[in-house]
């Protein structure tokens, strides 16, 4: 059996590094291209027509889910599997719903990357169990779709203003991750987007923000 043929994308120097490093020591794997960003991934899958792309999903000029969507389109045949940090329902259902066979989070050891990858490259799904909650939750809600949200200020996502709303009540980022049943690495993401989305510098800002837009409620 040939060994499979994999393309990784990921916007961080040191991750990709790394990741390339396992992949390379992995049996039965043969990375052929690494990409910085989505566009860079979606050029290169073009080109080198691998079995699987390992695709981070927040990356620059292009994210993973939009890149995922193109090659669904431009190249059927290539299997993605989203390897992220990001572990919450926007971005699972973004990234399954953009045409990804597998989502596996950065926790994954070797021995679980590399079964995602030989099973998505049979034809198989490769769905982390800390994120198959997600998936069970949105197949019992497809019937029930919940009325449309109002729009958010900035351009934040729902999951960005629920954080906000929690910094709003006074809690840490450690006890944001444990509300949210997601990694504080995750959590530190959400923040640093949402800070940067409404131009706010610290928590004090985010608080008075939050209040002022209507995110959280001031304290009677």
């Amino acid at each position: 059996m040939s060994a499979v043929r994999v393309v990784l994308a990921d916007d961080q120097r040191l991750v990709r590094e790394s990741l390339s490093t396992l992949l390379d020591l992995l049996d039965g794997i043969d990375l052929v291209a690494n990409a910085a960003d989505g566009q860079e991934a979606v050029d290169l899958v073009e080109v080198h027509r691998p079995d699987v792309v390992l695709m981070d999903l927040r990356m620059p000029r292009l994210d993973g889910i939009e890149a995922t969507r193109r090659l669904r389109e431009r190249c059927p045949d290539v299997r993605v599997i989203a390897l992220t940090t990001f572990a919450d329902d926007e971005s699972v259902l973004g990234a399954l719903r953009a045409g990804a066979r597998g989502y596996l989070t950065k926790d994954a050891g070797s021995d679980q990357i590399r079964d995602a990858i030989l099973a998505v490259a049979a034809g198989e799904a490769a769905l982390d169990p800390a994120v198959q909650h997600h998936v069970v939750a949105a197949l019992a809600d497809a019937g029930n779709p919940p009325p449309t949200a109002p729009e958010l200020p900035a351009g934040l996502t729902p999951r960005e203003a629920e954080v906000l709303a929690l910094i709003a009540e006074g809690l840490t980022n450690a006890e944001i991750a444990e509300r949210l049943v997601v990694s504080p690495t995750t959590v530190k993401s959400h923040i640093n987007h949402l800070f940067a989305k409404a131009g706010l510098r610290d928590r004090t800002q985010a608080v008075n923000y939050a209040y002022r837009t209507g995110i959280a409620l001031p304290p009677s």
